[in-house]
């Protein structure tokens, strides 16, 4: 009989074999630590706790756990209730990681600065989502904790973990993070850098660090925009803003948050956090969100400001799977601004997808309406240049396709040639950006051409984005 008969056969409730784990749940924590190398690190050693290896992917899979189970000790959830929780970051996954293999509902609240990455994970493990607003502040009716509040109140059986005031947040770090930091680092630290989204993380590791050895400095890597370095480095509230990293930065000081741990805060521009992220997974081969860039770039910042050598440990609190679309994705960031191209002052400044950068999405006069189809879902657009080699034949859009195939169904087999359209505005790449909007308002897009080669094409969005970022 072969080993999976063996292991199909056995009895239920039989011993699990030697090393295995019964759920999911009992891999949460003791997540690894690894030295980073690559990097510039000044005269210092910075080390960084894996914690994007949790099973949910981030540090939050800590406190999930340590919030449910610490409210069914204490009898505030009852059988069949509904979990609710306001959360910008990871929490919810980790409440959904927990809820799930603890059979609870949940409803997670969250801004609509959240990555499609985590909302749809969210959903996938049977969270029901509620969107709401990002650039509202506490007190406004559509803000996320204010919500979640009024939901709790609403709702029978219902719990709100309310993780920005619940006890068992920082304590899953002291009695958990902590200890594992200290104990991995043979018990020779200088510098912990974290961040703040509810405060547990700072709070937990602050408190046991200040009982273990008080001789190690809490750094805050803090969102620029946030209003807590300002809190730290000159005792007022520095200036609200927006910024884009997710889960850490805050507009107010959460009810958890113990500020008086920390020595000094560090602020990071969006900018700076995800070039540091993508630094981080280029060169060293770690794969963080845009938290990971914001806490790595402090603590790189703090390791390099050091006259002597120290040993700074700072955290990957979650997955760079969650951003691919955003950080890691060339066109996003240079819609956003942060990569920068050389100005031309014509036309060619407003391409978005430069075919001299393999960036063309297109088709070929042979190729299928099927095809066409695909490739405009697959890469989210909505016209497609129809391409023979380097030279623009004609353009195909969803109002064609739907012609195409309206009471046709087979059209989708036959090629796009027979259903393009070859009524073109092509304009050369000197062509002033001012002189665009005729083409635009006859609902047409501008593809750009040098002689013969096509070098792509601009469309109304890619004027506003271009005009965007002059208010940046």
């Amino acid at each position: 009989m072969n080993a999976a008969a063996v292991k199909h056969e056995a009895a239920p409730g039989a011993p699990a074999p030697a090393g295995a784990e019964r759920t999911i749940l009992d891999l949460i924590g003791n997540t690894p630590l690894l030295e980073l190398t690559k990097l510039d690190t000044g005269p210092c050693r910075l080390f960084v706790k894996l914690e994007n290896q949790n099973p949910g992917g981030s540090i939050k899979d800590r406190i999930g756990l340590s919030m449910i189970e610490a409210a069914e000790r204490d009898g505030r959830i009852k059988p069949g209730a509904l979990l609710i929780e306001a959360t910008a970051g990871n929490t919810g996954l980790g409440l959904a990681l927990v809820a799930g293999q603890k059979g609870y509902r949940l409803k997670i609240i969250v801004p609509d600065k959240m990555s499609q990455e985590k909302i749809f994970h969210l959903k996938a493990m049977g969270a029901e989502v509620v969107m709401t607003r990002s650039d509202v502040a506490k007190g406004h009716p559509e803000y996320y904790q204010d919500i979640a509040e009024r939901l709790e109140k609403e709702t029978e059986n219902s719990f709100w973990i309310n993780q920005f005031e619940n006890p068992a947040n920082a304590q899953a770090h002291e009695d958990g993070t902590g200890p594992e930091i200290w104990d991995q680092m043979n018990h020779d630290l200088d510098a912990v850098v974290c961040g703040v989204g509810s405060g547990g993380t700072l709070t937990g590791l602050g408190r046991f660090f200040k009982r273990a050895a008080p001789q190690v400095e809490m750094v805050l890597a803090d969102p620029e925009g946030s209003i807590l370095a300002g809190l730290i480095n000159t005792g007022k509230a520095g200036d609200l803003g927006s910024w884009l990293i997710e889960g850490i930065g805050e507009d107010f000081v959460p009810p958890i948050c113990d500020l008086s741990l920390v020595s000094q805060a560090i602020t990071i521009s969006d900018a700076e956090s995800f070039e540091t992220a993508r630094e981080l997974l280029r060169l060293e081969g770690v794969l963080g969100g845009s938290s990971s860039g914001t806490l790595v770039a402090a603590a790189l910042r703090y390791c390099r400001a050091q006259s002597s050598a120290k040993r700074v440990v700072t955290l990957i609190p979650d997955s760079g799977n969650k951003y691919l679309s955003k950080m890691f994705n060339e066109y996003w960031m240079m819609d956003q601004g942060f990569v920068e191209r050389e100005p031309t002052g014509d036309v060619r400044e407003l391409i978005a997808r430069r075919a001299e950068d393999d960036g063309v999405i297109s088709v070929s006069p042979e190729d299928t309406v099927l095809i066409a189809y695909g490739r405009m879902r697959l890469y989210e657009v909505s016209q497609l240049p129809v391409l023979d080699g380097t030279r623009i034949k004609g353009i195909i859009d969803e109002s064609d396709l739907l012609l195409a195939v309206f009471h046709h169904e087979e059209n989708f087999r036959k090629p796009v040639g027979e259903f393009m359209t070859s009524r073109l505005e092509v304009v050369p790449p000197s062509h002033p950006i001012d002189e665009l909007l005729p083409i635009f308002r006859a609902d047409r897009v501008a593809l750009v051409v040098d002689g013969d080669e096509f070098l792509g094409m601009v469309t109304k969005v890619d004027l506003i984005n271009h005009l965007r970022q002059k208010v940046l």
